[in-house]
């Protein structure tokens, strides 16, 4: 039987899994079957952290909300705000309302002061 020359696929193979932790520092880097098991954790957390994320960001925009809503010296807060944006059927979101508190708090307050006096005008709880 004839010897069959199989190298250059595993070279192929980890020379790909070389480009991926290219950035690791050490042995991460260097060994393949740590650069292995580096790529599997880098992943891991790659996909935890998206989730992350996203309620971290989350939380920020409702901080700045609830901070610039106290901030106006009225007896309203975070929860009553989005409460009645609801009711009123003002489709804004938490990020786009955030980015109005930092940026133009004075159209936030207009937009709360009238949630305010229409929910008062029109008695609904």
């Amino acid at each position: 039987m004839t010897r069959i020359k199989r190298g250059y696929i595993a070279r192929r193979r980890r020379t790909k899994i070389r480009l991926f932790a290219s950035s690791f520092r050490g042995a991460h880097s260097r060994l393949t079957r740590t650069i292995t098991q580096q790529k599997i954790r880098a992943l891991v957390s790659a996909h935890r952290d998206r989730g992350r994320q996203k309620r971290n960001f989350r939380r920020l925009w409702i901080t700045r909300i609830n901070a610039v809503i106290r901030e106006n010296k009225v007896s309203y807060s975070y929860s009553r705000l989005i409460h009645d944006l609801y009711k009123k059927q003002l489709l804004l979101n938490r990020k786009i309302l955030a980015q109005i508190a930092i940026f133009n708090r004075k159209s936030l307050y207009m937009i709360s002061n009238e949630i305010i006096n229409e929910v008062e005008s029109t008695g609904i709880i």
